[in-house]
């Protein structure tokens, strides 16, 4: 088994906090994504897609995308739960994990890829190549402030984004917040619920991974 990771990416990052959080080991191979590495012949013959994280296992079947790669890993080893152990919770988390992806994590990449010279032509991940839509940055921007806004308003009524336990929603939402900095955007300090939040979960071991 091998994850094909790159450590500052946020993507990649949520695996590796998924996986400290269960305790898990798995063996690693940097892609380096500001190098070009993930479009290169080799890599491709790994991952067609050209992304990461991508795990392969021990028989040469390969997994892409960050939270198809958390559920295998909490299929193998159910505790700690961190996609909720009810079906109400469950949902909860689910619900909570999308927004926290699609109101988010893509609002500050729209952002970022399409205002960064370093993604030029290359708004999009994967194999094609996209023209950078600069009318996409200020939206990004705004929809980011927005998703901080969410969050306050969520957290002022639940210890974590989908009740009063820690989820894998908490570690994409916490990984967007640190995201948000490669845009100049931070959580404001009226924040006082989604700050508290944020450094409850900056201050778990797995944070760090």
């Amino acid at each position: 088994m091998k994850l094909y990771d790159y450590p500052p990416a946020p993507n990649p990052r949520r695996v590796r906090i998924f996986l400290a959080e269960k305790g898990i080991e798995v063996p690693t191979e940097a892609v380096d994504l500001r190098q070009g590495a993930q479009l290169s012949e080799a890599f491709r013959r790994i991952n067609p897609q050209c992304v990461v994280p991508y795990l392969v296992l021990d028989d040469g079947t390969g997994i892409s995308e960050s939270i198809a790669i958390c559920r295998y890993f909490e299929a193998l080893q159910p505790d700690p739960p961190l996609f909720g152990k009810t079906p109400l919770e469950q949902a909860l988390v689910e619900m909570w994990s999308r927004r926290a992806e699609f109101e988010g994590l893509l609002a500050v990449a729209d952002a970022l890829r399409n205002s960064a010279p370093a993604f030029k032509n290359r708004a999009l991940p994967g194999a094609d190549d996209f023209e950078q839509i600069p009318a996409l940055v200020e939206r990004g921007q705004r929809r980011t402030k927005r998703f901080f806004d969410v969050l306050e308003e969520r957290l002022a009524h639940s210890t974590f984004l989908a009740g009063d336990f820690f989820s894998v929603a908490d570690i994409t939402a916490f990984v967007t917040v640190d995201f948000a900095g490669w845009i100049k955007l931070t959580l404001p300090e009226t924040h006082i619920n989604a700050r508290r939040w944020y450094e409850t979960v900056r201050a778990r071991p797995s944070a760090s991974a």
